[in-house]
């Protein structure tokens, strides 16, 4: 990740900010605070993004079953939202090589006119498959934009208002979560699934008005300097080829569940298993200490938190017979706590916890996916999910608004778009790896049989549901485990 340029690294963006004549604010300890003159029209700029973003998560979660019924893929339920973390893969590495060398404007801007695209590809598809391509170029978009903004935070803000930003993108989830729901099954039940997604187009103007002004001048205010005209690395963005590609021959291979399915896997694996060692920071895959294990975490965390979260709704519509509204709406308390557990970690106390949090919060992570479980026995009310969620979120926004303090934490400033984007490589190879196991194991225990009728409801098998629960609640059991390798190793003593 070191280049032969790096500063020194303990040269942090924000001393850069604070050295500089030009800078955003003079001394630290003077910094106003996130919604203070210098940073109030970044902060809503790069907010009102993150809006977006977690308006389309949360309205395509409910959309999704109806969609894959009435396309008549329930078989590629998996591939929908494994096809977005894979190409959004790639997307990442190209964005962190692209911030680093031209600055974080381009690949923001033009990931947010990709992800619209593939918003009205996925809208006016008429099959399956075309839908997961829509979805596939949805991720290359979101792919770009998320490290973009993770660069912007970076450059822009000084390191105490770093975990006050993260907890603002965690805070822009609660809205979406309290009114996607609702909104997209409303849309779903009364206009059609297809709208919810040629809808939402129509918001990315004013996020793009509202933040360009500011994220030019704070670019020129940043004091970090790209290399001018420096090309791409080409070797990572072959990884993250090969990674993606490896990635997609596996979902294949998964899907087939057959002999020939051999094929596409041995060629996924071998493609995979390499590109990933050679993307992520040494020692990630084997949790050596320090930044390895904070971006090894990211990645648990996230895909046994969503691969889990996937299939909530299609559980709940098609064992509970809820309509797709109340089934997404019962993971609004989600997004409600993982708003407060992101406010707790920012709080001035808790950086001095940092490790802990993380742990805390994979811990409440588990216990929040066997609790969805539950929901699986007759006896029990189908509110036990929104309960469980609410425990997850909470745990999740501690967890991961605390990896991303520490990965910025732990990189110099010119590493922070490789850094950045090696985090979200870890969340999306994650999220692709644990969300097309529940595919497979969905797949392969007669999940797939489920079938709807026009009232959403229908009759499947409970045991896929069940082993998916377990599977990631052991997951985010064994990332606990880990967690304490956050802290870095102590420096040798010189005998000298």
């Amino acid at each position: 990740m070191t280049t032969a340029s790096s500063p020194s690294a303990d040269q942090r963006p924000d001393d850069l900010l604070a050295g500089s004549g030009s800078g955003l604010g003079g001394a630290a300890e003077d910094l106003p605070g996130v919604m203070g003159g210098p940073y109030r029209a970044l902060t809503l700029g790069i907010v009102s993004v993150v809006l977006l973003i977690a308006f389309e998560a949360t309205a395509v979660n409910t959309a999704m079953p109806v969609a894959a019924e009435r396309l008549h893929g329930l078989g590629l339920y998996a591939f929908a939202f494994s096809g977005f973390f894979t190409t959004s893969l790639f997307a990442m590495v190209v964005s962190g090589e692209w911030c680093d060398r031209r600055g974080p404007l381009a690949p923001l801007f033009t990931g947010i006119a990709v992800f619209g695209g593939g918003l009205l590809v996925a809208g006016t598809a008429v099959n399956m498959w075309l839908f997961v391509a829509g979805r596939a170029i949805q991720g290359l978009g979101a792919g770009l934009v998320i490290v973009a903004l993770y660069v912007v935070v970076g450059r822009a803000f000084p390191e105490r208002l770093r975990p006050s930003v993260f907890a603002a993108f965690s805070a822009s989830w609660v809205v979406p979560s309290i009114i996607g729901p609702a909104v997209s099954g409303t849309v779903t039940e009364h206009l059609g699934w297809r709208w919810v997604f040629l809808s939402i187009p129509a918001l990315i103007l004013l996020p793009v008005a509202v933040m360009a002004p500011a994220l030019r001048r704070a670019e020129r205010q940043s004091g970090v300097t790209p290399f001018p005209g420096g090309s791409l690395d080409g070797r990572r963005i072959r990884l993250a080829l090969a990674v993606s590609a490896g990635a997609g021959l596996l979902q294949y291979a998964g899907q087939r569940l057959d002999l020939i399915a051999l094929l596409p896997a041995a060629a996924g694996a071998a493609l995979l298993g390499p590109a990933v060692a050679g993307l992520l920071p040494r020692g990630t895959l084997r949790g050596a200490r320090g930044l390895p294990t904070v971006i090894l975490l990211r990645g648990v965390a996230a895909g046994a938190f969503f691969a889990a979260e996937a299939f909530i709704p299609l559980m709940l519509v098609t064992q509970r017979h809820l309509s797709p509204t109340l089934a997404g709406l019962s993971l609004a308390s989600g997004g409600l706590s993982w708003a407060l557990g992101s406010w707790v970690q920012g709080r001035p106390w808790a950086g001095r916890h940092r490790h802990a949090l993380i742990r805390i919060g994979l811990l409440l992570t588990a216990a929040a996916i066997a609790g969805a479980a539950l929901a699986l026995v007759p006896a029990m009310p189908a509110a036990v999910v929104a309960c469980a969620w609410a425990l997850g979120g909470a745990g999740m926004g501690m967890a991961v608004a605390s990896i991303s303090v520490l990965m910025m934490s732990l990189s110099a400033p010119d590493e922070a778009g490789a850094n950045s984007a090696s985090l979200q490589v870890s969340d999306a190879l994650g999220n692709i790896l644990l969300v097309g196991l529940a595919g497979v194991l969905f797949s392969g225990l007669g999940g797939a049989a489920v079938a709807h009728g026009s009232g959403g409801t229908g009759t499947g098998s409970t045991g896929g549901f069940a082993v998916i629960f377990m599977v990631m609640t052991g997951v985010a059991l064994l990332g606990a485990a880990v967690s304490g390798r956050v802290r870095p190793a102590a420096p040798a003593l010189d005998p000298h």
